[in-house]
């Protein structure tokens, strides 16, 4: 039985993931987005130009959208679907939920699956019958927070590319809009799951640690190794004070051939629930 039709007419998802723009051969740039198709079932979300949209079609994450799905055929992943009429597909947003009564709304939709074990993960991903590629994690413990020092332009390739979409508008483009700057470092989780007998280091990939960054960057008057301290405190000091959640998926390129295929494309980070509370 498959994950889900391949037709998804007027898709309502709640959205829970952006990752960090990517530059495309076709679409200028790409944001990755995934959410849960009726609050359930997790699904992924692409090509879809999200910088690039008009004001009204712009989401934030915990919102919900309607628009017309169908599958990717060029992902084999389950949960991969494209916008009906690519990047001229229609975008409804609705509501967004809140974090009122310690993130209550949001936590019955996203904590309704969720998983301890890496390995298990890694299995379902790699199990024919099932190739999971989205997941929420519940690490056992965090131990590090990584930065390494990365490429500070985007390739050769990619801004030759960048160039000659200068020149043109998309249809739902609201006006030309530079390119989203390269991130110059990688942010990397150094954590343990259930049943790990050692530290597993997975990249972070959410728009929402791009952005730290680059406002940080600003408000430190460019100093970058104070923009990097500002963004360790918040995922390694802060977060240990949070219930944190990652949510994971793994990329097309390495989710049959890579030993662990996922990387961390979200937290999720709700106050700590003081459990005499519940009784």
């Amino acid at each position: 039985m498959p994950y889900l039709p391949d037709e998804l007419p007027n898709a309502r998802v709640l959205i829970t993931v952006k990752t960090y723009p990517l530059p495309s051969r076709s679409y200028t740039e790409l944001v990755c987005t995934a959410g849960l198709l009726n609050g359930e079932k997790w699904i992924r979300m692409y090509p879809i130009p999200y910088r690039f949209l008009q004001d009204q079609q712009q989401y934030p994450k915990y919102s919900w959208v309607e628009l017309n799905l169908t599958r990717n055929t060029s992902d084999f992943r389950p949960e991969s679907y494209s916008p009906k009429l690519g990047v001229d597909e229609p975008i409804k947003v609705f509501e967004h939920i809140g974090t009122a009564n310690e993130w209550a709304a949001r936590k019955s939709y996203v904590l309704k699956e969720v998983f301890t074990s890496m390995s298990e993960l890694i299995s379902l991903a790699k199990d024919k019958n099932q190739g999971k590629s989205l997941a929420t994690l519940k690490p056992s413990r965090i131990v590090d927070f990584v930065i390494e020092e990365d490429e500070r332009e985007w390739k050769q390739e990619w801004q030759d590319q960048l160039k000659q979409f200068n020149m043109f508008e998309l249809p739902t483009q609201r006006g030309p809009k530079k390119v989203v700057k390269k991130l110059p470092y990688k942010f990397s989780y150094r954590f343990f799951s259930e049943g790990d007998k050692e530290p597993r280091k997975m990249m972070i990939e959410d728009w929402e640690i791009g952005a730290l960054f680059w406002k940080s960057l600003t408000r430190k008057d460019g100093d970058e190794q104070a923009a990097l301290e500002d963004v360790k405190k918040k995922y390694l000091e802060e977060f240990a004070e949070k219930d944190l959640y990652l949510f994971v998926g793994t990329t097309k390129q390495f989710h049959n051939v890579a030993p662990n295929p996922f990387v961390i494309v979200g937290v999720f980070y709700p106050p700590k629930t003081d459990q005499l509370s519940l009784l």
